[in-house]
């Protein structure tokens, strides 16, 4: 592609990044330009963000029926695996399925609500008291 010819649609990311992409430029050599963003890629963020929020609100009503502890919604709210949660807390991956149990989780420690807290960089009682 030319470089005049480079998009630069506005898109999630912009003010945040910008891409480099290699264009020709006027003698026909290869160089490299920056972009703000095209439309195709815009959509394919837009839809990535879409999922992620069906996730969270997926999450949230767990949470609020009973089925899921807040640890599953707080996982989901931070953009987080099982492994990366387990990596934070130092709690193993079999272990935060079982915290993500409600009967589970109402018995743990503060001590243990305060490793989950600090992974997720929120206040123990945010966690604690969340209802969905």
């Amino acid at each position: 592609m030319k470089k005049k010819e480079l998009p630069q649609d506005e898109s999630a990311l912009i003010g945040v990044t910008r891409e480099v992409c290699y264009v020709k430029d006027e003698d026909g050599k290869y160089t490299t330009d920056l972009s703000t963003g095209w439309n195709v890629k815009k959509e394919a963020l837009d839809n990535a963000w879409d999922d992620i929020k069906d996730r969270i609100e997926a999450a949230r009503k767990a949470v609020a029926d009973g089925t899921q502890s807040p640890i599953g919604y707080f996982m989901e709210m931070k953009l987080m695996d099982l492994k990366l949660l387990a990596d934070y807390t130092g709690f193993w991956q079999f272990t935060i399925k079982r915290h993500m149990k409600p009967s589970v989780f109402r018995s743990l420690s503060e001590k243990q609500l305060e490793r989950y807290a600090k992974a997720f960089d929120i206040p123990a009682a945010d966690i604690k008291n969340f209802k969905g």
